[in-house]
């Protein structure tokens, strides 16, 4: 198009699906998403609005796309797309926010194009492929859903397997097994459709829906086992036309021959998986090749399957005229497979002379009519009679009730006499009519129920519909009410119009091996056998065409790690790698070659697919989500558990133990998933659910206080961030763990300097890695950095705000203050003292770890060694409490726990260890009790000393600062009389700043401002020689400093080489004129120990003697 310098409308360009560029004129304004489908946009001036490319991820590619997050709008450029001045007051927010109008126009022209369900043709040009525009098809109600899933439910239940369960289960209780199962599944699509029409659902259908209303973990177990269900249906579909094709169409066509009637069963199961396999690996190329061709045969398979019902219905109407002529030859009662004989006679005259017939010389040891025969042949008279006496025969009557039996039990017709003999292990030879499994209601149940499966069909469509909110709903009831009324009235027809002993007859060896439900068909039972051979055929393409897509839309969303290699292809999107797991899985169906064994495998994982989509609609609905408004307005979360619990009932009922493997295998899949797989937020109700449970138990928590026997640490743990951002002490968090060991509430903050709209970015990369630190010491919590003006009120505020409700920490952990005597900066003995005094106005505990850079991590293992406890004063047990929690984890397990207290001169030692003992007894704690007498002395020399270096430490930093403090004040006041003005008035000021500046500065304050610079500069060194005058000295510093010393001689002595030791932390004074001293009392406390932990209780009781 030219280029023009006047606003005209240009249309876009739609790209495939598959594209993830947008290409971006300047006076023209084409782009496309994958995602977004076009997006039609006014230019002006060159200035556009593009959509950002999408990343090509598959139908299926999860949260970090736009279908997700932003459906219909995406980011424009950084330029304005909108001029004028109408819109000048949001001018720097459209950026960010885009105007409604565009919005609108996005919304209008949304599509949702299909990736993977229809083969993207190529075609090719001299510059190389070139991908044609597809455009999708707009299906309506009738051909989009209702159809797809009259196909996908009509199959090979109905054909093989619907007239035996009739004639084994009787009428009422067929009517209750086909009742339960369409009630499932009506109910599961009531709430498929509430789902489905709430919003729109991409290619995937249940697995899209289950993972994006309960969340990866789920939606991956799931997806998997219903990925599971349609492969196995393919495996018994495959089943279903074999055994069409070897028993019905060329039965003589089989690989291994049976010579005795015994083993034909083993040689049929066989045959079935020699051809079974070849058929697999026939439909498998066909798949492969082209899918195309699958999805233009669609209907010529579906036109088989109604065919062959209106065939059968025909036939019910015909029997009322003329019934079909198919004899039933009955020995006794019992039912004779008529492959071997033509005629059911005993003898026969021909040209007057009776001869023996071919039935004489099955039962006896020769033709002739002396020959030795069966007893039971002798004593019982042949009866012929049709197998399908019509409707109005009267026949329903004997067949309304079930004949269950075990396997090898003889079909019979109670209502003809039979003389009775003794069963004769010769009977199985004989050409009777056995059951060949045993059968029970379950077991029908569970072989029954993957006829009702399907319903999944137009969901699995709706990128392809005109109004899939509408015609989900609508499509998929219909056509389940269709087919409900297809199988109950089949269940009533079939037992109105056919003897019983031809309905329990699997195969239809009693009439000449025709199909049980073609003796029913007119015009020709060959209608039946064509059309359900071409009918199992389409589905098993159908299986092997869906299954894989599947497969790759679940290793596209990357939640399974080890699926990734499934989520690749062909150039054209066709998943090669999933197909080959398919087929491969496939063939495990194949080699069971039991149609009945192989049913209930695949009846579980349908099962517990709907039962998750009857979940998802039930969370949702009871959570009440603002964004839970589906178009479909006909459902009640009642329903939905209804459905739920009538899936997992008859899961149950099918088969007990293939239910317990199902759930074990989507069990491991979640787990697996929670532990190893991709972090996925997809605004699930599963989320949401854990919110309202979060909230109901942290309102309960408030509700009460907390008990003794509740009390656990719930740490706040304040870390450091070195100047990249990266945690400076990651041991205070392996700690931490080695301390709770995933238990209670951690909280890992941090505090950074400045302004938050300046260092936001800065909070975010901290967090980050408080949150990498974390995951890397296996510590379990939270992590929150905020940023302060003052770094002592960021750390109050935290220890004030942090948590919720019930969910506060009562405990810090913080590192110690190892820098505080280095420099002259005091913040850093500041900020401690305050902490300090913040939690214990706080009630809660501290911890300071000393040398916390020397903990052990949580790999390593300690080899013995004492963690040593002493206990001074009493904080409420929690002395106690701590070194049991930590010797719990593995780190510290072979450590012994011991326990010093300390006696005065008053006390009894030899009582107190006594009492000791008996209390940590009650406790139930293990430990060594020893009592260390502190005798009273004088101060010695030595105290003196460290109390005067103290002091004159202190008051050297005292000047320092002050002169510091002074210095700056004498430069501002210069920079103040040096700027201004040089008027009548400002020399006025300058002189009145002068004077000011000599009321500062006298001249014997300068003299004693050099003085101690002088001395300063002499160095510590010197100033510590100096001889001190004890007489001087604070008292109460000199007794501090004793106590402090005497302790640590008598803890260094004992517990020098132990391998953690835990000392009761004085408070801080009361007045604050004492702060400077109170971190020297500390450190001499603490001198000459390695691992040190510096306990202060939070003021209540967390232990207790009772249970």
């Amino acid at each position: 198009m030219p280029i023009n310098f006047t606003v005209v409308p240009v249309d876009d360009v739609v790209e495939e699906a598959g594209s993830s560029t947008a290409t971006t004129a300047t006076a023209t304004a084409t782009a496309a998403t994958a995602a977004t489908g076009r997006d039609d946009q006014p230019p002006s001036l060159g200035k556009i609005f593009r959509d950002q490319p999408d990343e090509d991820q598959g139908p299926l590619s999860g949260d970090e796309g736009g279908r997700d997050s932003s459906p219909f709008t995406s980011e424009p450029d950084g330029e304005h797309y909108y001029d004028g001045r109408n819109m000048a007051l949001f001018e720097e927010e459209m950026d960010s926010h885009p105007m409604v109008s565009s919005l609108l126009n996005k919304l209008a022209n949304y599509t949702n194009l299909t990736q993977g369900v229809r083969e993207h043709e190529e075609a090719e040009n001299e510059e190389g492929v070139r991908k044609v525009t597809v455009t999708a098809p707009q299906m309506g109600t009738f051909i989009g859903v209702y159809l797809p899933c009259m196909q996908n439910i009509l199959g090979v239940i109905l054909f093989l397997r619907l007239t035996w369960i009739v004639g084994t289960a009787g009428i009422l209780e067929s009517f209750a097994i086909v009742f339960m199962c369409c009630v499932c599944t009506l109910l599961t699509t009531i709430s498929m459709s509430a789902i489905a029409t709430n919003g729109v659902v991409p290619a995937g259908g249940s697995y899209y829906m289950i993972s994006r209303s309960l969340g990866p973990e789920f939606g991956g177990a799931v997806g998997l086992c219903f990925y599971l269900g349609t492969t196995f249906a393919g495996s018994m579909y495959i089943l279903g036309t074999m055994e069409i094709l070897l028993t019905y169409v060329v039965p003589t066509a089989t690989v291994f021959e049976a010579t005795e009637i015994e083993s034909e069963a083993s040689v049929q199961l066989n045959n079935m998986r020699v051809y079974g396999t070849c058929c697999l690996a026939s439909m498998a190329l066909v798949v492969f090749v082209g899918v195309k061709y699958v999805n233009k045969l669609a209907l010529v398979f579906l036109a088989c399957v109604v065919l062959s019902i209106l065939a059968t219905y025909a036939g019910v109407i015909r029997t009322v005229i003329e019934p079909p002529d198919f004899p039933i030859c009955l020995l006794g009662n019992r039912s004779l497979k008529s492959k071997d004989f033509d005629k059911c006679l005993k003898e026969e005259v021909v040209d007057n002379i009776t001869v023996t017939t071919k039935l004489w010389s099955v039962f006896c040891d020769s033709e002739y009519s002396n020959a030795t025969c069966d007893e039971y042949f002798t004593l019982n008279n042949l009866t012929e009679i049709q197998g399908v006496p019509g409707l109005l025969s009267g026949v329903i009557k004997d067949n309304l009730w079930g004949v269950y039996g075990p396997a090898g039990m003889l079909v019979e017709k109670k209502s003809l006499p039979s003389v009775a003999t003794q069963d004769s292990p010769e009977d199985k030879n004989k050409p009777y009519v056995f059951n060949d499994i045993a059968t029970f209601f379950t077991l029908l149940v569970g072989i029954y129920f993957p006829s009702v499966t399907g319903i999944m069909a137009g969901s699995n469509r709706s990128g392809d519909l005109r109004d899939a909110q509408r015609s989900i709903p609508i499509g998929t009831i219909l056509a389940i009410a269709t087919t409900s009324f297809i199988y109950i009235s089949f269940v009533v027809l079939f037992g109105a119009c056919m003897e019983g002993v031809l309905l329990r007859d699997k195969y239809g060896d009693s009439v000449k091996k025709n199909l049980v439900i073609g003796t029913l068909a007119w015009p020709s039972p060959w209608v039946i056998v064509i059309g359900s051979f071409f009918s199992c055929c389409g589905a098993g393409l159908q299986s092997l065409t869906g299954a894989p897509r599947l497969l790759q839309a679940i290793a596209r969303d990357g939640i399974i790690p080890f699926l990734r290699v499934f989520g690749h292809g062909k150039s054209n999107g066709e998943p090669t790698w999933a197909l080959l797991l398919t087929v491969g899985i496939c063939e495990i169906g194949i080699l069971i070659a039991s149609l009945d064994a192989v049913a209930p495998i695949l009846s579980m994982f349908f099962l517990m697919c709907y039962l998750f989509v009857n979940l998802a609609c039930a969370v949702q609905t009871l959570l009440r989500t603002p964004n839970w408004r589906p178009r479909f307005k006909f459902y009640h979360w009642t329903l939905s558990f209804l459905g739920m619990s009538l899936c997992l009932s008859l899961m149950f009922v099918s088969s007990w133990y293939y239910a317990l493997v199902a759930m074990v295998i989507a069990g491991c899949i979640y787990k697996y998933i929670e532990y190893r797989g991709a972090e996925k937020e997809w605004g699930d109700g599963i989320r949401g659910l854990s919110l309202n449970a979060a909230r109901y138990a942290l309102t309960r928590l408030e509700e009460v206080p907390l008990h003794t026997k509740n009390w656990r640490p719930q740490v706040l743990v304040l870390c450091k961030l070195d100047s990249e951002l990266a945690v400076k002490h990651p041991r205070l968090l392996s700690f931490v763990t080695q301390l709770k060991a995933g238990k209670g509430l951690t909280i890992v903050s941090s505090v950074l300097h400045g302004r938050y709209m300046n260092r936001r970015a800065d909070a975010k990369t901290g967090e980050q890695n408080l949150k990498a630190a974390m995951a890397a010491e296996r510590t379990k919590g939270f992590s929150h950095v905020v940023v302060s003006s003052n770094l002592r009120d960021g750390f109050s505020l935290l220890i004030q705000s942090a948590g919720l409700g019930g969910m506060k920490h009562n405990a810090v952990l913080m590192a110690w203050p190892a820098v505080w005597k280095q420099g002259q900066d005091t913040s850093a003995r500041r900020n401690f003292i305050e902490t300090v005094r913040e939690t214990t106005s706080a009630e809660q505990a501290l911890l300071v770890a000393k040398n916390i850079d020397h903990f052990p991590g949580n790999q390593e293992r300690l080899n013995g060694g004492n963690i040593d406890v002493w206990w001074i004063v009493h904080d409420g047990g929690l002395l106690m409490l701590l070194p049991f929690l930590i010797s719990q984890h593995k780190v510290w397990k072979k450590c012994r726990m011991r326990i010093f207290t300390v006696a005065q001169m008053d006390d009894n030692s030899i009582q107190m260890k006594k009492d000791l003992q008996m209390f940590l007894y009650h406790l139930r704690l293990d430990a060594e009790v020893e009592v260390v007498e502190m005798l009273g002395s004088d101060i010695s020399a030595f105290t003196y000393e460290k109390t005067l270096v103290m002091e004159q430490r202190t008051q050297m930093l005292k000047q320092m600062q002050l002169s510091r403090t002074e210095r700056e004040r004498e430069l501002q006041l210069i920079h103040d009389r040096n700027t201004a003005c040089h008027s009548d008035k400002a020399a006025a000021a300058a002189a009145a700043t002068s004077d000011r500046v000599h009321m500062t500065w006298t001249k014997d304050k300068l003299i004693s401002e050099r003085n101690r610079n002088r001395e300063s500069n002499m160095g510590v060194k010197d100033m510590f020689n100096m001889k001190p005058e004890w007489e001087s000295l604070s008292q109460s510093n000199v007794r501090r400093m004793h106590t402090a010393v005497k302790l640590n001689e008598v803890v260094v002595n004992k517990s020098q080489d132990s391998q953690l030791v835990l000392l009761n932390m004085p408070g801080p004074p009361k007045n604050k004129q004492g702060d400077e001293h109170y971190m020297e009392f500390l450190e001499v406390l603490m001198e000459g120990l390695d691992r040190v932990l510096l306990v202060r209780g939070g003021g209540r009781e967390v232990i207790t003697i009772y249970s």
